[in-house]
C-alpha cells in the first residue's frame, strides 16, 4: 500500500493514477471528504487527515510500504515560516511512529540554499526529515511549468504578459507536473538506503522569451513579454493582498541570479520528457 499526500493536487493527482494504473494500492490521504470519495471512486482507500495533525497522519501513514509527502503550498508565510513548522513537525512525528517502508517528500530546487526566501520552507523539511530510520528521497523539481497558467489570460486578452523571470532571456530548469508525478510514481518503487537527493527538470532550459513564444504559438497571435521592474514587485503583490511578500521576492531574485538551482554533486539528476509548448497548449487549450 502506498499512502500519497497531497493528492488532490496535480501531481499527487498524477502519481496517484500512475499507482493505479500499474495495480498498485493507494491509500488516499487527504482533509477534503468530498475529494476523497472521488479517489475511493477510482479503488483507493480513504485516510482523512491533515497535514498538521500527527496523529490522524500516523493513521494515514501505518502499515504503509512507501508514503509520499507533499507538504501543502504557503505563498504568503508569516515571518519565520510557522505554518510549515507546524506541518514538518506533525510529518516527522508521524513517520517517526508509523515507520513506512520508504518515504519520497517533495521538495524543491534550490533547497541546499542558504538565502533565506519561498522555498526554505522546503529546506526546513529536509532538515528535518533527514534523520530518519527509513530510506527517504527528497525529489526536487525545477520551476513548475504550469505557473504559467497565471499568463493565459492576459496573453488571450492583451496579448502581453508581465514577467519577474529576467533577463527576459535568462534560461532557467522548468519541468511539468505530469513529470513530477511520474517520476514521483516510479520513486516509491524503487529501493535504496538512507537519504537520497534527486533533481528533476525537463528535456530543456527555458527562459520568459521561451514561454512568449510558447504563448503566440499556443494562441495564434503575437505576445510581447513585459519585465516588470525590481523595485515595483513589492508594492504589486502587497496591492495584490500579500501581507509578506519578501520570501516571494528573493526567491524570484534566486532564480534570477543563479542562486536558486540545482545542487549537483551526488545529486541524482533525471529528465522528464514534457516540452513547456506541451504545457502552454493545453493550459490555452482548457
Amino acid at each position: 500500500m502506498y499512502a500519497i499526500t497531497g493528492i488532490t493536487g496535480k501531481v499527487g493527482g498524477v502519481l496517484a493514477q500512475t499507482l493505479l494504473s500499474a495495480n498498485q494500492p493507494v491509500r488516499a490521504v487527504a482533509r477534503d471528504a468530498d475529494k476523497n470519495r472521488t479517489w475511493a471512486a477510482r479503488g483507493c482507500a480513504l485516510a482523512p487527515a491533515r497535514m498538521d495533525d500527527a496523529m490522524s497522519l500516523t493513521s494515514a501513514f501505518r502499515d504503509a510500504e512507501g508514503v509520499f509527502i507533499l507538504p501543502p503550498s504557503e505563498f504568503d508565510p508569516a515571518p519565520g515560516f510557522p505554518e510549515a513548522r507546524a506541518v514538518i513537525a506533525a510529518v516527522k512525528t508521524a513517520l517517526e511512529s508509523a515507520r513506512p517502508g520508504r518515504v519520497v517528500c517533495l521538495s524543491t530546487i534550490g533547497a541546499q540554499a542558504a538565502q533565506s526566501n519561498l522555498l526554505t520552507q522546503r529546506t526546513l523539511m529536509e532538515q528535518a526529515l533527514s534523520n530518519l530510520p527509513m530510506p527517504v528521497t527528497f525529489l526536487r523539481p525545477a520551476w513548475f511549468m504550469e505557473n504559467a497558467a497565471w499568463d493565459v489570460a492576459p496573453a488571450r486578452d492583451n496579448g502581453v504578459i508581465s514577467s519577474f523571470l529576467q533577463p527576459l532571456e535568462h534560461r532557467i530548469p522548468m519541468v511539468a507536473t505530469v513529470d513530477i508525478g511520474r517520476t514521483a510514481a516510479a520513486m516509491l518503487g524503487e529501493s535504496w538506503t538512507g537519504i537520497r537527493i534527486v533533481e528533476l527538470e525537463g528535456p530543456r532550459r527555458y527562459s520568459a522569451d521561451d514561454i512568449g513564444k510558447a504563448f503566440s504559438s499556443a494562441l495564434g497571435i503575437p505576445v510581447r513579454i513585459h519585465p516588470v521592474a525590481r523595485d515595483e514587485w513589492e508594492p504589486l503583490f502587497r496591492s495584490e493582498g500579500m501581507k509578506n511578500p519578501v520570501p516571494r521576492i528573493r526567491m524570484i531574485d534566486g532564480f534570477n541570479e543563479g542562486w536558486v538551482d540545482f545542487e549537483g554533486g551526488a545529486a541524482e539528476h533525471r529528465q522528464g520528457p514534457t516540452e513547456l509548448k506541451t504545457v502552454i497548449a493545453e493550459l490555452v487549450a482548457r
